[in-house]
């Protein structure tokens, strides 16, 4: 498995360095990011049943186990669908042979970082993961050079790396935690720091935890440390939109889920779980409430995303099995769900030439496959049956009423129903409103029926084909890597 593992830190960078100095990048970049992402999304594949049954430990620095498949996975498939949809949104953007070299160039890069995170053994190496990630995402996302990508650029760089400041602060608490009882030459890697978790002090620990959670919660998008992310998915390119959404706030979140590891272990579970549930319920009220009188489609989605994000916080603080793989499932259905939904936005842009929702009607009439299919990726995110996060939120609220946090379950339902009336009342007036005859044309007339492109629909039917398959019936290798996942969360507490 380490040949697996390294051509999956191989396979991107290589694509990223082809697209950005090869001749032809408006040619070569969408070959060699379709071909990567697919690739790359089979090399997690072949990780799964692997990582369902033992770790996977090379080199002293790379280490998969079902927690890092998890998060692989939904990096994976998202780099994979978003890489050929990227294909045929390029091609429509129409900014030259320089803008593709520079986009596909970032695009690999960023999903390079992305997919490294989650495999690197040291608390310090998923730092400077991360902290890749941003440099790369804040110019995908300024990559528009227009005043509100620079603002947008700017905000997120400002806000989020003082966030990973914070974050390199818990790994040097953590670190001192860890040198007390495994010695001054101990290396942050994870799992000596989790078996150490009884013997550890308990004030470093707390503050490793309470650093953890504001740092990497600033690129997960929790309350109050989120303001960056609606402007930065709104001005970023939708590809791009759709890796932050899907895949960056996920791994962010993985980063705390380490940290919850050996505090649990250290503290119990109390203390961090308590944490999460209060960043949680803060994060999905703010977003249930500003869903509502969003006028940007993008900005619409961006909210939605904090909503997920504070589900599966207080997902985690339920602490309950059930609930636990409710939030595994969670973060790979939100990855197709979301990607999905950011693609049909994505269209939608393309064919009206704007972002604005109230320029944009008829989409059903307009788009026969865009427009179902964002209409399926909005009932998803709904919680609506048979898709993966119906059944994921399911297993979230069964695991809150089994833990006994009745008032938070309670909580959860109600704001989850509050966000579900502000995102389909937007989406409502999108799909079902009938565009009237003065609508000027922009890219594609909205007078003319049909889809912009090929390449951004299929990936789109996979995103569904995905959420029924996670709603449905998810393959055999997926829950045993889930209830594997579950132990390792479990094990801590």
């Amino acid at each position: 498995m380490l040949g697996v593992i390294l051509a999956l830190l191989i396979v991107p960078l290589t694509a990223s360095l082809a697209a950005a100095l090869l001749p032809g990048s408006a040619k070569v970049g969408p070959v060699v990011t379709g071909t990567s992402g697919v690739a790359s999304f089979g090399l997690v594949l072949v990780l799964v049943p692997a990582a369902a049954h033992h770790d996977l430990d090379y080199l002293s620095y790379l280490r998969v186990d079902a927690l890092s498949a998890i998060f692989l996975l939904a990096t994976g498939f998202l780099y994979a669908v978003v890489g050929i949809y990227s294909i045929g949104y390029i091609r429509h953007h129409g900014h030259g042979d320089r803008y593709a070299r520079r986009f596909y160039a970032g695009f690999n890069l960023f999903a390079w970082a992305m997919l490294a995170a989650p495999m690197m053994s040291s608390l310090a190496l998923v730092w400077i993961a991360v902290e890749i990630t941003t440099v790369v995402s804040a110019l995908l996302v300024a990559i528009e050079d227009t005043d509100g990508a620079a603002e947008a650029a700017w905000k997120y760089v400002l806000i989020a790396s003082a966030g990973l400041s914070l974050g390199l602060l818990a790994t040097v608490f953590a670190y001192f935690a860890g040198a007390q009882v495994l010695g001054e030459h101990y290396n942050l890697a994870i799992q000596p720091l989790i078996a150490a978790g009884p013997r550890l002090p308990a004030t470093p620990v707390r503050l490793a935890f309470l650093l953890a959670l504001l740092g990497y919660g600033t690129k997960v998008g929790l309350f109050p440390v989120h303001t960056w992310l609606p402007d930065a998915h709104s001005e970023a390119p939708t590809p791009v939109s759709a890796l932050l959404s899907g895949s960056l706030l996920a791994v962010s979140l993985y980063a705390i889920l380490r940290y919850y590891q050996f505090t649990a272990a250290a503290l119990g579970s109390g203390f961090p779980r308590d944490a999460l549930l209060a960043f949680g319920v803060a994060s999905l009220l703010l977003a249930a409430l500003y869903l509502f009188g969003q006028r940007d489609i993008k900005r619409l989605l961006a909210y939605s995303s904090i909503e997920h994000m504070g589900i599966l916080a207080i997902g985690v603080s339920f602490g309950a099995p059930v609930a636990l793989a409710g939030v595994m499932l969670h973060v790979l259905s939100h990855a197709a769900a979301k990607g999905n939904a950011f693609m049909g936005a994505g269209v939608f842009t393309v064919k009206y030439g704007t972002k604005q929702i109230s320029n944009m009607r008829g989409v059903l009439d307009l788009l026969p496959w865009s427009g179902p299919l964002f209409l399926l990726a909005i009932f998803a995110l709904s919680a609506m049956p048979p898709s993966g996060i119906f059944r994921s939120e399911f297993q979230i609220v069964a695991g809150g009423l089994d833990s006994g946090n009745y008032a938070a379950a309670a909580v959860l339902v109600v704001l989850v129903t509050v966000a579900f009336f502000g995102l389909t009342t937007a989406s409502t007036r999108v799909l079902f409103t009938r565009a009237p005859r003065s609508l000027s044309a922009a890219a594609v007339g909205p007078s003319d029926r049909g889809e912009p492109s090929a390449w951004m629909v299929i990936p789109a039917v996979a995103g569904v084909a995905a959420l029924f398959l996670l709603g449905l019936h998810p393959p055999a290798e997926l829950t045993a890597l889930i209830s594997r996942a579950v132990t390792e969360l479990g094990a801590a507490r």
